[in-house]
């Protein structure tokens, strides 16, 4: 994997640039939809490359429990296995793991939890997370971390810090030892919302000289000053040469922030866990087509949207095949969403280009605020 910055913005931090992987070239900033378990949901890996979606995140920990890593393997790696030939960026399942608080048993060696399909104790250790994301193949991969929720004590937040530290110390061997070409590690940014620890945390990852940095442990609660403080401090003591890359993050405010103080990654899922629940993103807004408002209105979710629900549908109908029950609904608004965040990014990075990257965020966030507000 190759990261080039080519272009910073003249007046924030906000940056334009290219990864390369062995499965193309992915332009930063960029929003990756999620495919946990080698989809995205309601969408087609056709469809996807329609939007101009370079990049995806799945989930190695839920594909590694169904229908198995060797499974994946063994059917050529995830890229055939899903039929999607561009860049594929898996996550470790540390997040999914951690969330199973009442079940889980956590040790210096790894984690046993019980499985959330059938039930039987299962253990991952950081070794095995990466053996998992080394027989899927992926692109690029993210050791396993240790997540902790907000609020919580210091002192919890310390000593998962320090053990996500020592578990990507591990990782960094098995993948060193394993990999492919091309193939990269990132580390992963931990430590609540203090500072001494983030900042410990920044720098004994950076002793390892990995391929990229992500920052996690945000959007889980604390809001968006905290998420804003905590951005403040700690990008900008990220590698400048080196992805950064913040996990689980999909509000438009909050990406726009983050892409103002040098963030290059994102994920998140929200645009298609909306678009199944009849909630459209737009230019003007949020838009909640289980209102009665509109039964029959003829208007395109977005009047300035060119995607192909745009082109075709109004909102009438769509409201209609929710209330229908039909599949359909789903594909179309989730197709709509998805490219209005791939439009959003297409558009800040140009904005970056053109040394304007501050004023579009102002503009484009005029509405989106009082939505973000409600």
């Amino acid at each position: 994997m190759r990261f080039r910055v080519l272009k910073k913005d003249d007046c924030s931090k906000a940056r334009y640039g290219e990864i390369e992987t062995p499965h193309g070239i992915v332009k930063t900033p960029v929003f990756m939809p999620v495919g946990t378990q080698a989809t995205v949901k309601t969408l087609t890996p056709a469809q996807l490359k329609d939007l101009g979606v370079e990049a995806i995140i799945c989930n190695a920990y839920h594909l590694s429990l169904r229908p198995g890593e060797e499974v994946v393997r063994d059917l050529g790696g995830v890229h055939r296995f899903m039929g999607w030939d561009r860049t594929v960026v898996t996550d470790s399942g540390g997040y999914q793991v951690f969330s199973l608080r009442n079940t889980i048993r956590v040790s210096e060696e790894g984690v046993e939890f019980s499985s959330p399909f059938a039930g039987e104790r299962v253990f991952l250790s950081p070794e095995k997370v990466i053996e998992i994301q080394l027989a899927l193949g992926s692109d690029i991969m993210m050791p396993f971390d240790h997540c902790v929720p907000y609020p919580c004590e210091r002192d919890v937040a310390k000593e998962a810090m320090l053990r996500t530290d020592r578990w990507t110390r591990r990782c960094h061997t098995t993948f060193s030892d394993g990999k492919q070409g091309g193939q990269a590690l990132f580390g992963i940014v931990q430590g609540s919302v203090f500072k001494d620890l983030r900042l410990e945390s920044v720098r004994r990852l950076g002793e390892m000289d990995l391929d990229g940095y992500a920052v996690g442990g945000l959007s889980v609660g604390e809001g968006r000053y905290l998420m804003k403080e905590v951005l403040d401090y700690t990008i900008e003591r990220l590698p400048w040469d080196k992805p950064r890359y913040l996990m689980g993050v999909g509000l438009p405010a909050d990406i726009l922030d983050a892409v103002e103080k040098g963030v290059d990654m994102f994920d998140c899922v929200l645009p298609t866990r909306n678009g199944r629940n009849g909630s459209a993103f737009t230019t003007g807004g949020k838009i909640k087509l289980f209102n009665s408002v509109y039964r029959e209105d003829q208007r395109p979710l977005d009047d300035g949207c060119g995607c192909y629900t745009c082109r075709t549908f109004s909102r009438a109908y769509l409201r209609h095949l929710f209330f229908a029950g039909e599949i359909l609904a789903m594909t179309l608004v989730s197709l709509h969403n998805v490219h209005f965040f791939q439009e959003m990014m297409s558009d800040a990075r140009q904005a970056v280009l053109s040394g304007t990257f501050g004023k579009f965020k102002e503009e484009f966030l005029d509405v989106q605020e009082k939505e973000y507000s409600k």
